[in-house]
């Protein structure tokens, strides 16, 4: 019978995570990937001069991955293929690290990059 009721405290822990990440203002469905791993589902945030990405699963509401603005070129973007991630999300390479979101999601984050302050796009020295 405890065991039952760790395994509801636990449920109920990751319900209640997964609503306080989809109720923060800012936040869009974004998927990421590094290196040759697999996609992993997420929710990004825009922070001031930062996109931070909070992964689904986990415990902790801190991000995982915090990515600068500054100095961030989009390599290329595309829609994904069939079968290689969610339907309808298209993917943003920038860096080592490559972003799924949706179309929406898409025209907000070039958007946030084009809002940038001239001197944004400078390497940091």
């Amino acid at each position: 019978m405890e065991i039952i009721a760790g395994i509801a405290v636990l449920a109920a822990l990751f319900c209640i995570r997964a609503v306080a990440l989809h109720v923060r203002r800012g936040t869009v469905a974004c998927s990421v990937r590094t290196g040759e791993r697999g996609w992993q589902s997420g929710v990004a945030r825009y922070a001031g001069g930062e996109l931070h990405w909070v992964p689904f699963l986990g415990l902790r509401l801190r991000p995982r991955h915090a990515i600068a603005r500054r100095g961030l070129i989009v390599s290329r973007r595309r829609p994904l293929d069939e079968g290689e991630g969610p339907e309808g999300y298209w993917m943003v390479e920038a860096g080592p690290i490559a972003l799924a979101m949706s179309e929406d999601a898409l025209t907000g984050f070039l958007a946030w990059l084009e809002s940038a302050p001239p001197s944004a796009h400078l390497d940091p020295a």
